[in-house]
């Protein structure tokens, strides 16, 4: 008997995920929800294997989950989706509603984990599989794996690291359930409390030089491009930096915070809390010199 899926995604990695599903025998797509469908692929999909689409309804409404238990699914997952999973709709399948995260559960719950991820300054980062419950990201794991950060990564390739792994780890879940419900394990074995980290807004990508040169690095490279960049104000014009380098051996010493230390076609260093750093990739249309500083 086959294992009948209700898929609920949004973005590059849900459209990814449902790749290896498709390809395997033993499961049926029953139906897809994707409001924000990345690039017409998940419709293209569902026109071409004759799969419903739903994508302007409110999934927790007494139409909607009439609409769905018709399918009598075993199982629903989401991937990155953008509405908050009720109790009725969580319990619909026979076995179970499950979350795909990019992130190390307990740890980094919430939104934007990448970023706030690399403003940690962590050495690895996660993606899970976990049920899903009415909490936000708490329900017991039921995949997990762990992957590491070196100071040459940055958003752009932790994003593409996550997208080429994103369908293989929801795949690994879901095989699992082919034979039954599987044992999860319960977040608060692996610790008492976790955190949870909360989405970024406009502003939040201000570049404060009142940190130390390894804080203003893990800020940058957390906003790099494809992300919004980090942004400070310098001479009545806004720069947007795209990476800073860390130099070696750099004294620590007291100087103005945010003064522009030296300027050359490499780019130019910018004095820290501690000690200073390299930008050296940047986007800027006024004009500047060394000895002019920051905005604090």
């Amino acid at each position: 008997m086959k294992l009948k899926i209700g898929y609920f995604a949004e973005g590059l990695w849900g459209t990814k995920g449902i790749e290896p599903l498709l390809n395997d025998s033993d499961i049926q797509v029953c139906f897809i929800y994707s409001k924000g469908d990345y690039s017409g692929i998940l419709s293209q999909i569902c026109a071409e294997k004759d799969i419903p689409l739903y994508q302007n309804e409110s999934i927790n409404t007494p139409d909607f989950l009439q609409k769905i238990r018709k399918y009598e699914c075993d199982l629903f997952i989401s991937v990155c989706f953008n509405q908050i999973f009720k109790a009725p709709i969580i319990n619909t399948p026979r076995l179970a509603t499950i979350n795909w995260h990019a992130g190390k559960l307990p740890f980094y719950r919430g939104r934007n984990i990448l970023n706030w991820a690399l403003i940690n300054d962590e050495r690895e980062f996660g993606i899970t599989v976990h049920y899903m419950d009415e909490g936000i990201d708490t329900g017991d794991i039921i995949t997990q794996r762990v992957f590491a950060i070196n100071d040459e990564d940055n958003y752009a390739s932790l994003f593409a690291r996550i997208t080429k792994l994103s369908a293989e780890v929801l795949y690994e879940a879901v095989v699992k359930f082919k034979n039954g419900k599987p044992q999860g394990i319960k977040q608060n074995d692996i610790h008492p409390t976790g955190f949870y980290c909360s989405y970024r807004k406009a502003g939040d990508e201000k570049l404060c030089f009142y940190q130390t040169s390894r804080e203003v690095f893990n800020f940058v490279r957390a906003l790099a491009h494809p992300a919004v960049m980090a942004r400070a104000m310098l001479n009545g014009h806004e720069m947007k930096i795209n990476k800073v380098e860390l130099i070696k051996d750099a004294p620590n010493y007291k100087c103005a915070v945010g003064a522009i230390l030296q300027k050359d076609t490499n780019g130019f260093l910018v004095k820290t809390a501690d000690s200073f750093v390299r930008v050296s990739e940047f986007e800027f249309c006024g004009k500047f010199s060394v000895g002019d500083r920051f905005d604090d």
